[in-house]
Order: structure tokens, then sequence, then C-alpha cells
């Protein structure tokens, strides 16, 4: 179901046929998670934040052909703990957050090629933010933290079949992009190594970085079908390759760092996601001309495995409920849509090492509310 200027991050196919139209919208996104370790006694819930993810669409229809541009949040990451409820007061005023933002500028053209298939592309230009800090572990009263930014550019392809007036169905397919990050880290520990053997001398507190990132492939295909006047039905499914986020891996410019990093393994971000599949189902009932109501689900599938998970990198498998209402005038429409993400529980057993440390749990839990209202003006 293409009928809108989102149609440039869905499938910009479906720009091909609609009206000229701008459109602006605001979304408000509150995660919520929560930490148990029984062996360090650990009981946390990360900070209640709104993060804020707007978005502007407009497209305007030439004949056959259509044109969009769109600058838009498509996703991110962020969560922000107490770190005393971690490493307990030693821990001074240090932080412990992460926070993962991109903004996509997406050009789109479409073309409707006969009145029952439609084909579109859009380009994608990523800019890209990410913030992390923690504590130096064991040295809990020293901080690490770091701030990268870059840039990638990809391609969405997309397809559009009308198979009747009831009846339609899409496919797209999102090009993988490499990010090229860079940046700044610090280690406060650095300067002040304490009785270290001769080897490890004290070093810079800050150095430059880079790190490259893959924003992942996927391919998505869906069907819309309206039994009648007042219902639409849509089933679709996305196939994303979350694989390609196997490690991170961070070269810094300064040779202290390169050396120290590289040594303790500190470089990497060990990640082994693994590729999964969103099933998505939703329907809409105009209860006039002007009202439509909506309501929707989704299963969207933990891709981080255990082994990895972690407080700084959230990964829960969602069950979505969604829901929604739309005002349609002659030139002005406003919508308005809520969705909350039921994170599964996620218990981590790890085995006891002998001599060290007994057997002991963590348990990861996640749920996210967000909410959104946008306003649109048919040119």
């Amino acid at each position: 179901l293409a009928n809108d200027g989102t149609a440039i991050y869905w499938n910009p196919a479906g720009l091909a046929g609609q009206e000229s139209s701008v459109m602006g919208y605001f979304t408000g996104i509150m995660p919520m998670a929560a930490y148990k370790n029984d062996l360090m006694g650990i009981d946390a819930s990360a900070e209640s934040k709104i993060h804020t993810a707007p978005g502007l669409f407009a497209n305007f229809a030439m004949d056959k052909w259509a044109f969009g541009i769109g600058i838009y949040i498509p996703a991110g990451l962020g969560v922000e703990w107490c770190a005393e409820d971690f490493y307990g007061l030693t821990v001074g005023e240090n932080e412990l957050m992460s926070q993962i933002g991109v903004i996509s500028i997406s050009p789109a053209v479409a073309y409707q090629l006969t009145k029952k298939l439609s084909l579109g592309v859009s380009v994608n230009i990523y800019y890209a933010m990410f913030d992390m800090k923690q504590p130096v572990t064991p040295f809990v009263q020293y901080q690490f933290s770091e701030s990268s930014t870059g840039t990638g550019v990809g391609f969405t392809i997309g397809a559009k079949y009308d198979f009747s007036e009831a009846f339609s169905a899409g496919v797209s397919f999102r090009t993988s992009t490499k990010v090229s990050m860079s940046g700044d880290a610090t280690n406060e520990l650095f300067p002040n190594i304490p009785n270290m053997p001769p080897t490890m001398m004290p070093g810079p507190e800050t150095s430059a970085f880079s790190r490259d990132v893959s924003w992942p492939m996927w391919i998505a295909g869906g069907v819309a079908y309206k039994p009648s006047s007042c219902w639409t039905i849509t089933l679709d499914g996305q196939y994303s390759q979350w694989s390609e986020l196997d490690k991170l891996t961070a070269v810094y410019d300064d040779t202290y760092w390169n050396a120290v990093m590289t040594a303790e393994g500190e470089d990497e971000f060990g990640l082994k996601w693994e590729d999964a599949v969103q099933i998505r189902v939703g329907a809409e009932y105009m209860a006039s001309k002007s009202i439509a109501v909506r309501l929707g689900y989704y299963y969207d599938p933990a891709p981080a495995p255990d082994e990895t998970l972690n407080v700084l990198f959230p990964s829960s498998t969602n069950h979505v409920a969604t829901a929604g209402f739309g005002y349609f005038g002659e030139k002005l429409s406003i919508e308005a849509g809520l969705e909350y993400l039921f994170g599964a529980e996620r218990a981590i057993d790890h085995p006891a090492v002998e001599g060290l440390l007994p057997a002991y749990t963590d348990i990861h839990q996640m749920d996210v509310f967000a909410f959104s209202i946008g306003v649109g003006w048919k040119l």
C-alpha cells in the first residue's frame, strides 16, 4: 500500500499515480529498558527519555512520471543507564549510555510503465551519528567515551502492480550501504595508568579514529486488498541481512591507542548479528469519506544472539501493536499513530568458571512506546 510520500522509503514505485502533495510529521520514541544480574546484585532500569524523529516528504506528479524527496530518520537506537546501578558509588560522575541515529535524504523518481505496473528508485544519502560513554573497567573511576559521524549512499528499487482496483502487490530492494564513521575517542585512564609494568606506559587521553559500519540490505514484498469501499487489509514481509553487522572495527590515529586497544581486543565490537524476517499486517476502516481508523501488528525478531547482547546495544524480539487515525479534507490531511513494542524478556545463563565465578543469569528486557502526528497538503 503506497498512497502518500512515505512510499519513498517503503517502495518508491508507489509514487506513480499519486496526486502531488507534501507532508511532515513528528515521532516521539520512548524506550523502557531493564537489566538484572543475580551475581552482581544489579537491578537497573534505564532512564526515561523521548527521542525525536521528525520527517518531511514531498511528491510531484507529472503525467506518468512522479518525483519526490524525503528527509527522515529511518532508524535509531539509544539507551541511558544510571552508572551507579552497575558499578556502585565508586563510579563517580561517569556515564553509561549509547545513542545511534541516522538521517536520510532521499530523492526519488517513479514511472507508470502501464496502467497496472509502476517502477521507482530512490537514492538514500545517509548521515549517521554515534555516541557512547561507559566506565573503564576495572578502573571505574575513569570514563571512556567516543563520538563519531559519517556518511554513505545507497539505493531503493521498487515495483508495484495493480491487479485490479481491489488488489495490488509490491516489492522493494534496498542496497547495503557502507557508512564511513570518524570521530574522537577519550580514555581517562591512559594518562593516569597506575603501577603498570614498563610495557604499559601512560599515553594520550584522546585519539581520532575511524570505523566502517554497514547498513544492511533488505528485500520486502507485500499485498493490499480492499474487500469493500470501506476496508483495506495489508500484509507484508521484510528480510533484513543483519549478518553484515558481524563486527565493527575501529582504527585509531594515535599509535599508542592503536597498539593498546588492539592488544586488549577493545578495538572491536563483536556483534555477530543474524538475518531476520519481519512480518506485518494492518487494516484500515473508512468510517466516513474523511475519517480513517487503523489497527496493525508486526513481529520483529531480535538480530543479536545471546553471546553478544549487552546493555549498550539492546536487542529483543518484539510483538508490536499499532493504532492510527486519519482525517482527510479536500486539501488538508491530519494523521496520528501509536505504537507499542512488547519486548520479550531475554534470560541468558552463564556457566560457572571453576575457581573464578559461579554460574549466574542476567536478564535483558525492553519495551518501546512511540507516538506520531503528521500533517499533509495536496498541491
